[in-house]
């Protein structure tokens, strides 16, 4: 599709709503030629390219379809191909860098779109009417469930953000947690969080990469930080997995998925957003399970939560655009929504989900069917009021 500059045009699909768009840029016309991702991602951002109603979502969404909907295979490559795109073995001192650049923009913005307990992951909505407070909690008794956890029980938190995760563990369940996180913002906060919450005595948060742990955790947890951990260090991945949990301990690792075959991260998200970051298929991430020795005990795909989810967050940052664009400016407030609403349509009419791996060293660790994950409510209860 080429955008005729100074113009509008008045595209769609049978099936689909017409999108009206105008490209004000013939700089950018090339560019939507040779680097079509690229040029859409930061003609919009700078306001060059506008859409009719702001309808980025709309713009997306056809493009996606168009891709999807064709009638052929979606591009993908071969692993050799794949791994030359992706950059060299990311260090702690890279990876460090690579989380600054996004979790350290500033907790007072992450605020204002999070929920009230800054969970910035995929929410769980077991209802369409639940709210995101209520989804990120169900997320996170969903995921406290598959670990299987008994008051007492010490946990690996790794990539732990701003400790939610950790304190949810260690108030509704009795754990010991010990999060760890590069982020500087990230860990201070999350410090205050646990000394506010009279945790210090459950919850330790230390500024540390995981491959920097040393002790041995009856579970591990990990949500949403699997992503950024790239295809070269797989292997190391859950081989430290593996070395950190006991002998009888449940692992779960909760991360955004492919539900197709490999291909690269895109080239904007990249550069703009998550550098060194990398979508995995299952193609690209059972080999390394399986190698390490862990069992797979039940791998889940959520689908659509995540969508939803970034819906929410892109409603939020649309309500608080005047305080956006006074910390940031204008051009970052464009960039972060064409960010979150590129991530929905992804979501939701492409390739993308999320994978919920739990893992464990003896296969016996976790009971033979998902029964105890849909306990009625009121033995849920119970079992923490037991937990407390």
């Amino acid at each position: 599709m080429t955008l005729p500059c100074g113009s509008t045009i008045h595209y769609g699909q049978k099936d689909v709503a017409p999108v009206r768009a105008t490209l004000s840029d013939p700089r950018r016309l090339r560019q939507f030629v040779t680097d079509p991702e690229m040029a859409l991602g930061d003609s919009y951002t700078e306001g060059s390219l506008t859409v009719e109603n702001d309808d980025i979502g709309g713009l997306l969404a056809l493009a996606l379809k168009n891709m999807n909907g064709n009638g052929r295979r979606p591009h993908a490559l071969r692993p050799e191909k794949l791994m030359s795109r992706l950059g060299q073995i990311t260090s702690i001192t890279r990876a460090k860098s690579n989380v600054a650049h996004h979790y350290d923009l500033s907790n007072d913005f992450y605020r204002l779109f999070l929920d009230k307990d800054m969970q910035y992951s995929c929410a769980y909505f077991e209802h369409a009417a639940d709210t995101l407070e209520q989804a990120q909690l169900q997320k996170k008794r969903h995921i406290a469930r598959k670990l299987r956890l008994e008051p007492g029980m010490s946990v690996l938190d790794i990539g732990c953000g701003w400790g939610g995760m950790a304190i949810t563990l260690a108030q509704e369940f009795g754990a010991r947690v010990t999060g760890v996180t590069l982020s500087e913002d990230q860990h201070r906060l999350a410090c205050e969080r646990v000394r506010a919450a009279g945790l210090e005595d459950r919850v330790k948060i230390v500024l540390r990469d995981y491959r920097q742990v040393d002790e041995t955790f009856d579970r591990i947890v990990s949500v949403g930080m699997f992503e950024h951990v790239g295809i070269p260090q797989y292997g190391e991945y859950f081989a430290q997995v593996f070395d950190k949990l006991a002998p009888d301990g449940v692992a779960l690792i909760h991360t955004i998925g492919r539900t197709g075959e490999p291909v690269p991260v895109s080239p904007w998200i990249s550069k703009r957003i998550f550098p060194g970051g990398h979508v995995p298929s299952l193609s690209e991430t059972v080999p390394h399970i399986e190698h390490s020795g862990l069992y797979a005990c039940d791998i889940e795909i959520l689908r659509l939560h995540y969508a939803e989810t970034l819906r929410h967050w892109d409603l939020r940052v649309q309500a608080h655009r005047a305080e956006i664009e006074e910390m940031f400016g204008e051009t970052f407030f464009r960039m972060w929504r064409f960010y979150l609403v590129a991530c929905e349509m992804t979501f939701r009419h492409g390739r993308q989900a999320v994978f919920q791996f739990q893992l464990a060293k003896d296969q016996r660790a976790v009971p033979l069917t998902r029964d105890y994950l849909h306990a009625p409510e009121e033995e849920r209860s119970a079992d923490l009021r037991q937990a407390g």
